[in-house]
Parts: C-alpha cells; structure tokens; sequence
C-alpha cells in the first residue's frame, strides 16, 4: 500500500465526527455499494448451500452464514461511518494540541521525546506512528495544548504524570 492511501484513511475523531478525505469518503462509499449489491449473492449461496441437506454437517452453508453475518457487520459500520462523516481537510498548522495531529511530547523525567498521532482511526490505516483516542488520559490532557504547555493526567496506578506538548504538526501520512 502506498503512503497516499494511509493518507486518505486517517479518520479524526473530534467527539463523535470523523473526519475524512474526498477520497476516502469516496472508497468507503463504493465499497459499502458494492456489498449492497452483494447481498442477493450471498443470500443465494445461503439457499444453495441449505438444499443440500442435513445442516449440522454442511460446512457451505456454515460458511456462507458467517460471510452473511461479517458482510452484514461491515455494512452497518460503514453506513454509520459515513452517515456521520465529515468530508474535509485535517486541522490547520497552529501548533495546538488536537484530533490529526502528530503531537511530539516529552515526560517529565524522561530525555526522550515520544511522537503519536492524536485520533481514532478507521481500520484499514496503517503507520509507524502509535495512536492515541483523543478520549485516552493521556489525549485528554493534551487537548487544546499549545507547543511548550505542561499538562499533567492521571496513571491507571493512580499517580500523576507530567507531560510537555514539544511540536503538534497536522498528520501527513
């Protein structure tokens, strides 16, 4: 896969809006299309495969039923998706902490500067960068921070982290 389809799949979760591009929006469309237009196919495997008899041991039919109920899944994802999408280009360059962003942050007592990308991401993209949920300890503390601002957030151990917004730079694939 190229680095310009990670690019178009990158879903922004700003509260409950995803963010896509044209292009991805475009895709998931067409692909939620085609799987429409899939479901008489598969419903004929289904009757196909239930003529041939005993269905305890009829392995087709098993198979067909689950390709129904995992094609069924993927559609109500994706008219959820996009029934909730937001087609437009990611979050401006303003050095602030927020859904799209790749933020660079250091913790304190730490020398090394740890990069992620700030969002929730439709399946299918793939990165090098670690994600963070905007809805994450560490993604809500960050949220709205501005380049050189501190904020502190709560470990699951229950003791307090610091932690320095170093660079917040849009996500570029």
């Amino acid at each position: 896969m190229s680095g310009r389809h990670d690019e178009e799949m990158v879903a922004v979760s700003d509260t409950q809006v995803t963010w896509l591009t044209q292009e991805a929006y475009d895709r998931l469309k067409h692909e939620l299309d085609e799987l429409i237009e899939n479901r008489p196919v598969i419903a004929a495997k289904i009757n196909a495969s239930r003529e041939e008899g005993d269905l305890r041991e009829n392995g087709g039919y098993h198979a067909a039923r689950e390709e129904q109920g995992q094609q069924e899944a993927r559609i109500r994802h994706l008219q959820e998706l996009l029934r909730s999408a937001k087609v437009g280009e990611a979050p401006k360059n303003d050095g602030v902490a927020e859904p799209g962003k790749v933020l660079t942050v250091r913790y304190e007592g730490d020398d090394e500067d740890e990069k992620f990308l700030l969002a929730t991401r439709e399946e299918g993209a793939e990165g090098e960068l670690d994600v963070y949920s905007p809805e994450s300890p560490l993604g809500k503390a960050l949220l709205g921070a501005k380049e050189g601002e501190s904020r502190e957030y709560e470990l699951p151990n229950g003791s307090t982290q610091k932690v320095t917004l170093v660079k917040a730079v849009p996500y570029s694939g």
